[in-house]
């Protein structure tokens, strides 16, 4: 029995080497399929490309236009600023004429006087802080604008 084992076993081994050791080709892929999938793949490729430029270009507008936001605010607040440090002055000065009156008259003319600046000097402001508005607004429309 031992002489019919190792026979048994020794084929076996024996036929296991020849199916690995024969040139048979296994499954080939068809160049029309490997053309598809590399196809496939570039325009995946192309797609992702082209996404990430648009995601790109508009985090890009968003940035540009918020920091054209953000530079016409800070403009429009230092006018703000000075115009109420303007304003502030003016009621000091004011202040200071006014101790300095001989008489209800001239207190009410000093009144007068200074209300008048007041007026002229609000009117003034309002249209440059309109204008300077209206410019931050339109310089953030054509940062947005320009790409």
């Amino acid at each position: 029995m031992e002489g019919f084992q190792d026979t048994r076993l020794t084929s076996f081994v024996d036929l296991r080497s020849a199916d690995m050791s024969t040139d048979k080709p296994g499954f080939e892929i068809p160049d029309q399929m490997r053309d598809f999938a590399e196809k496939s793949v570039d325009q995946a490729r192309k797609a992702f490309d082209d996404f990430m430029g648009a995601t790109h270009k508009a985090v890009s507008n968003v940035e540009d236009s918020a920091n054209a936001v953000q530079a016409g605010a800070a403009d429009v607040n230092k006018k703000a600023l000075s115009y109420a440090e303007e304003h502030v002055d003016a009621a000091f000065k004011f202040a200071q004429e006014l101790v300095k009156a001989e008489n209800v008259e001239d207190m009410m003319k000093l009144q007068q006087d200074y209300l008048r600046r007041q007026m002229e000097s609000l009117g003034e402001q309002a249209r440059e802080f309109s204008n300077s508005a209206t410019k931050a607004v339109q310089d953030a429309a054509k940062a947005t604008q320009k790409k």
